[in-house]
């Protein structure tokens, strides 16, 4: 899985919009106003293919037992966000997919009731 069909899943999503709010190697994936998704593109430029996602707390901890491409990152609540190693090729791109999926749900979850109808009637 490349970065441009990271960004192609993400922007389907919603309300989602990507930036460079930390510096301009960082892309990051908002809905509203909420991240759900961070890809260090410095890293990408050197084979190192990864991105951070949120995550359910129980959820964090099964997948890091199951998966070796699946860690605590740095800069990061380690209780609610993953780092995800693409370029090890441990995963396949639908469950990435489903792991991006969840990270949007997750931050949809977390907002308000105001923040959730207006992102319904976006």
């Amino acid at each position: 899985m490349d970065i441009e069909q990271i960004r192609i899943h993400c922007l389907s999503k919603k309300g989602a919009t990507e930036s460079f709010p930390f510096d301009e190697s960082t892309l990051v994936f908002k809905v509203l106003t909420k991240m759900f998704l961070m890809a260090p593109l410095s890293r990408w430029d050197k084979g190192e293919n990864t991105i951070t996602l949120k995550c359910d707390p129980e959820y964090t901890e099964q997948l890091r037992a199951d998966y070796e491409s699946i860690y605590a990152g740095p800069y990061v609540s380690n209780k609610h966000w993953n780092t995800i190693d693409i370029y090890k090729g441990e995963l396949k791109p639908l469950f990435i997919k489903e792991l991006m999926d969840h990270s949007y749900d997750m931050v949809v979850k977390g907002m308000t009731k105001k923040m959730r109808e207006e992102l319904q009637n976006s």
